[in-house]
This record gives structure tokens, C-alpha cells and sequence, in this order.
């Protein structure tokens, strides 16, 4: 007898329970991992939770197909992002999906018309004068009357009056005669802004930043009482801060600071809008020290608009000498200036790293080039219908896995026993692995991820069934289980991962050229293959090799589902062998 070599399949046979403790511990380190995150079931879609569903496209305006690139869907996801939240809404997802879609799925119990205008529209940005400013919530040294002060108290105006003595400042090129500093809000510690300086212009629209001017009688007044009344720490009174003020009105908003911490400012009517920002560019300055710097360049109509502004600005004192720049409501910055920056472009500087000088820029950019987005589609489930389809994908689940199991029972009999037991385990691991993929990549379990779920019960019976017919292939052809059992292995492992990866290939396809739910389909189906891989290799062939050691099955019991004679097994394979010849000469007529 030779022996099997040393690295081959003998050590698999004869250990097999080291797979299965393998898998066993997967299953128990995945369950307590489950159970310690305090996720224990699948986060569920829109679809079947209820909310609102919408998908939006965005649509290239003429001459600015180039517009649409990674940068600025990731700045209108961003947008998106703190529009929804404002709308005081949980878990809610804005992601992008392809290279010009985005995806917005909010949850059940909000108003779905309100939330596809806020979604949906441009960003308001304008560039509105200071009027007053404060830390705010606990951080708040006190509350200075505006009409005294200019909105900030003697220790706020006095950090504001360092920033602008000791910020970075970029050095000016051989044009400039004026230079900025700016403190960004959130980004760094000071700005500087400075531009090609030539005569003022006349506003455009005649907005003025005196504070004087910003507001009068009662107007002034209710914007003074919400200026003491707002806490800029509080996320709900940051979302109402400026609720419904027009961009000719005087207004509060709110704003972070280099600290961290949240300021609250009055503001005077918008002096430029947004679309005025012809460019707007994050670069690196070689030619200063000032390091990332963004750059702005105006279209005339701006460039007039914005030399009026700073004109006016450049004649008051801090804090009343800046300018904040606002993105739906909040400030994003706010720079202060010396001097009327005319010329149609300017640049703020100070402190900032590649990053931070490109997020400015991407707001400043999109306030003035905006993406236009079209509803490709919204869906809109109540909790009820979503209920209903849940159950009703489960029932279905539940039909198609009973169907599976009769038909194993009665063709494969004892057999079905491994099979049943590895469709648990892989049910077990699909389950713990979506409660788990929802907290840590957002995976949501929708409508057609279920039916992924479902169809994935055919894969891995099948996986089985290639499997098992193999082993009794073999048995017919003469053989016992245990042999049997080895010599079918190569054979059905090379048709199970052929077929696995033709099904995790149309899976994966499908998940890159479809957006929305039918992701949801192409994921639960992708994941479910490589599920089966993992139950086929340490699941089930190590306990069928086990099992064949059984008595039961490897008697060939007519209930075992490898009776030889059911199966028309051969009879075994015998050499017969010839009667041996007595010694001595050989008689010639014998020969």
C-alpha cells in the first residue's frame, strides 16, 4: 500500500474537525462582536423602515461639463449633508453613487416635500458684512448691546484686534497695496485678504454694511433679540438661526471658530452673492510665505460689489471692518479688511494646509458655479407598507428555504442533514454580517437586498448538491463512502468555485453600473457567494468527512442517501488471481 504524500490530502482527512473549529470560532467572535456594538439586527432601508428615497442626478450646464468631477459632488454631498440635518433628522444618508449621482435617503417622519427642496435646490452663498459677534453658549463672556460696541465685547473685539495686528499675512505681489487678515472659521486661526487695489465703484445694489444702516426700528430690534436669545451650541437653534430672512434683510447666523468653538454673529444684507464668484482656487503662494492661500476672481457685476463692500468696511473697526462669508446660513469665514480691494480678484490667506484652503475654495466654487441636479426619482414608503413588504419578502424567504429543505429530504435523505446544517450556518453568518456592515459601512437592508438573500439559497444549495452528487458518482462506480468522499472533493470544489465566481462577477457588475437599490441586490448577492465559499470549504466538507466515519452512512443505510444498491453501484473491483504452479520441469504438452 502507498502511502498518501506528506502536504496532500491526508492531513485534510484526517483532521477535519480543525476546519470546524475554525468556522466556530468566526461565528463566535462575529455574534460577540454583534452583540457588543448593540447592533442586533440588520439596519433596514427606507424601503422597509419608511421615509423618503430620492435620487439625484447631476445635469451638465452648457460650457461647464467639466464641473461635474469628484470635487464637487463630494462639496454638494457636504451641502446636502447639513442641509438634511437641519431639517433635524436622524440617520439620514447622503452618499454619491457613480460619478454623478447622489443618493439621499431620509428616514421615516419628516416632511418629504420639504426635504426634496432642500436637497435639491442651489447653495445660497453671499458675502455679508459683520455687524456684531460673540463666543456663544457656555464659552460666552457676556452679551454687549450692538448699538455699543458693534455686537462683541471688549475681550472678543480685543482677540479680533490681535488677529488682525499678529495674523499670517501674505505679502503682496507688485501690484498690491493692500493686504487682509481674516480669521476662518473653523479652518484657521487668521486670513489675510488683499487684491489689486483701483478706484471704488458704486454698489450695485446699494446694500451698505454701516452697522448704522444694517437695520432700523423694529427690524433692528427683532434681530437684536434673536442675537441674545441664540445659542450657537445648541444644533436646533444653529438650524433656525436666519430662518426665512431674505438676502436684503439683516440677519443672525453662526460659525466656528479656529478653536472649535461656535460664535454668533449679525450680519447686514447680502453685499455680493454667490454667483458673483466667477473662480475661486486653492494654491500654493511661492512667491510669500503665506503658504495655501485661495484666490478669488470676481465677474464685473461682483467686482463692482465687492469694492463697495470693502470700501465701506475698511473705514470701521473690528469687528465691524469684516465681511463673513455664508453657505446656507452658517459662516464658513470671516475675513476683515484694511483697505477697498478692488480689481476683481482677491485672496485669503493664513495658516491653512492643502486641505482646508481646498474646502474653502469648494464652497467659494460652488456658490458661484453651482451643480445643477435633476430628481431622476423619489420614493416615498410609509412605515406601514414598508412593514408589509418585510414581511412579505420574509414569508417568501421562508417559502423558498422550506421548498429546499423538502427537496432534500426526500432526494438526498440523511444527507440533508449536513445540507440543512450548512444553510444555517451560512444564514447565520449572512445575518450577523449585515447587523453588522450597517453601523460600520452603512449597509441597509432593502427590498431587493432580500430577494439577493433569497436568491442566494439556490447558490448555496447548489454548491451542496455538486457536492453530493460527486460522492455518490463515485459510489457507483464501486467505491466505500470514505474514499469517496476524498476523490469527489477535487472534482466539485473546482465546479463550485467556477460557478461561485461567475456569480460574485455578475454580482460585482451590477453593483458598479447601478445606483440606488439594485446595489442593495448586487451587494447581498455578492456577499451571500463569498459566504458560500467559506461554508462549502470549512463547513461542509469537513462534517460530510466526518459523518462518513458513522456507521450510518458508511454502511450505505437505505435511509442515508448513499445506498449502493439505490444508487446502482458497481460491484467492487477484484483481481483474480491464477493458481500456482508446482516446482520442477514443465510437461512440453502442458505448455
Amino acid at each position: 500500500m502507498v502511502a498518501p504524500k506528506k502536504g496532500k490530502s491526508a492531513s485534510a482527512q484526517s483532521k477535519p474537525g480543525r476546519s470546524l473549529a475554525l468556522i466556530l470560532i468566526a461565528i463566535v467572535a462575529l455574534t460577540g462582536g454583534m452583540f457588543a456594538s448593540g447592533h442586533t439586527t440588520p439596519r433596514l432601508g427606507i424601503d422597509l423602515a419608511g421615509g423618503t428615497s430620492i435620487t439625484l442626478r447631476a445635469v451638465p450646464e452648457a460650457g461647464r461639463e467639466s464641473a461635474i468631477n469628484k470635487t464637487n459632488m463630494d462639496t454638494a454631498v457636504d451641502i446636502m449633508n447639513r442641509r438634511v440635518n437641519g431639517l433635524g433628522v436622524s440617520e439620514a444618508e447622503v452618499q454619491t453613487q457613480g460619478d454623478r449621482n447622489i443618493i439621499v435617503n431620509i428616514p421615516k417622519g419628516t416632511n418629504s416635500q420639504e426635504a426634496r427642496q432642500q436637497v435639491g435646490t442651489t447653495a445660497k452663498l453671499y458675502f455679508r458684512p459683520v455687524v456684531a459677534t460673540e463666543l456663544s453658549g457656555a464659552n460666552a463672556t457676556g452679551s454687549p448691546s450692538p448699538s455699543e460696541t458693534g455686537g462683541a465685547s471688549d475681550k472678543a473685539t480685543d482677540k479680533a484686534t490681535e488677529k488682525a495686528t499678529d495674523g499670517d499675512k501674505a505679502s503682496g505681489t507688485p501690484s498690491d497695496s493692500a493686504s487682509a487678515s481674516a480669521t476662518s472659521q473653523g479652518r484657521a486661526a487668521s486670513d489675510a485678504l488683499k487684491a489689486d487695489p483701483s478706484p471704488s465703484a458704486k454698489s450695485s445694489d446699494g446694500a451698505s454694511p454701516s452697522p448704522s444702516a444694517s437695520a432700523s426700528g423694529d427690524a433692528a430690534a427683532k434681530v437684536q433679540q434673536q442675537y441674545a436669545a441664540l445659542d450657537c451650541t445648541d444644533k436646533g437653534a444653529r438650524a433656525k438661526a436666519g430662518e426665512g430672512a431674505k438676502p436684503t434683510d439683516s440677519t443672525v447666523a453662526c460659525g466656528q471658530n479656529a478653536q472649535g468653538q461656535w460664535q454668533k454673529y449679525i450680519l447686514g444684507p447680502a453685499a455680493v452673492d454667490g454667483t458673483d464668484v466667477n473662480k475661486a482656487e486653492a494654491v500654493f503662494n511661492t512667491q510669500t510665505a503665506a503658504g495655501w492661500t485661495v484666490t478669488m476672481k470676481f465677474t464685473d457685476k461682483g467686482s463692482k460689489k465687492f469694492a463697495d463692500i470693502t470700501g465701506k468696511l475698511a473705514q470701521n473697526q473690528s469687528p465691524q471692518n469684516q465681511f463673513a462669508i455664508v453657505l446656507d446660513n452658517e459662516v464658513v469665514s470671516d475675513p476683515y479688511v484694511s483697505q477697498a480691494l478692488t480689481g476683481g480678484s482677491a485672496e485669503i490667506s493664513g495658516n491653512f494646509d492643502q486641505e482646508e484652503a481646498q474646502g474653502l475654495a469648494n464652497v467659494l466654487s460652488y456658490g458661484a458655479l453651482p451643480l445643477t441636479f435633476k430628481e431622476d426619482s423619489v420614493t416615498t414608503v410609509t412605515a406601514a407598507l414598508g412593514g408589509e413588504q418585510l414581511k412579505a419578502g420574509l414569508i417568501a424567504g421562508a417559502i423558498g428555504l422550506a421548498l429546499v429543505v423538502l427537496y432534500l429530504l426526500f432526494y438526498y435523505r440523511g444527507l440533508s442533514f449536513i445540507a440543512v446544517c450548512s444553510l444555517l450556518v451560512s444564514a447565520g453568518l449572512t445575518y450577523v454580517l449585515m447587523s453588522l456592515l450597517g453601523p460600520t459601512i452603512g449597509f441597509a437592508l432593502n427590498l431587493p437586498a432580500v430577494c439577493g438573500a433569497i436568491v442566494a439559497i439556490g447558490i448555496t444549495a447548489d454548491s451542496f448538491i455538486v457536492y453530493f452528487e460527486r460522492v455518490r458518482d463515485e459510489i457507483r462506480e464501486g467505491r466505500t463512502l470514505r474514499p469517496a468522499v476524498e476523490r469527489a472533493w477535487p472534482r466539485a470544489r473546482r465546479t463550485i468555485l467556477v460557478s461561485d465566481f461567475v456569480s460574485f462577477l455578475a454580482a460585482a457588475v451590477l453593483f458598479i453600473v447601478t445606483v440606488g437599490k439594485v446595489q442593495g441586490f448586487a451587494f447581498t448577492l455578492g456577499l451571500t457567494t463569498l459566504l458560500d465559499v467559506v461554508v462549502v470549504f470549512l463547513f461542509t466538507k469537513p462534517l460530510l468527512t466526518l459523518m462518513a466515519r458513522r456507521r450510518f452512512f458508511a454502511s450505505g443505510h437505505k435511509w442515508s442517501g448513499l445506498d449502493p444498491k439505490a444508487l446502482g453501484a458497481k460491484p467492487p473491483l477484484r483481481r483474480t488471481r491464477r493458481p500456482s504452479r508446482p516446482a520442477g520441469p514443465v510437461d512440453p504438452k502442458e505448455a
